[in-house]
């Protein structure tokens, strides 16, 4: 009994983990590498802006709107890279908001 009442202090001081940018959406197709703009698109369920790159080797950004407060907007951004049209990589980014450090 004083094993579980001393562990159990330690459980509630440890932050929720972050859940990834697509394991946070509400679609049920995962991204995959090879996949090309419009099918990224259509997983994500968002059009993607471009960022920059010549054509066949573009950065896109997904951006999700997770609500926030009425003055601080919070948002998760997703850069997708392609090479030669297909889906070479992403990055989540929680944008951490500066203001509050």
């Amino acid at each position: 009994m004083a094993l579980v009442a001393l562990s159990a202090p330690a459980l509630a001081q440890q932050p929720m983990p972050r859940l990834p940018f697509v394991a946070t959406l509400s679609n049920t197709t995962p991204l995959a590498f090879g996949m090309d703009v419009e099918e990224t698109a259509r997983a994500l369920g968002q059009q993607l802006q471009y960022v920059r790159g010549r054509p066949g080797e573009e950065t896109f950004l997904a951006l999700r709107n997770i609500g926030g407060s009425g003055l601080v907007r919070n948002r998760h951004r997703l850069f997708l890279q392609f090479h030669h049209g297909r889906l070479a990589g992403w990055k989540g980014d929680y944008g951490e908001n500066w203001m509050w450090e």
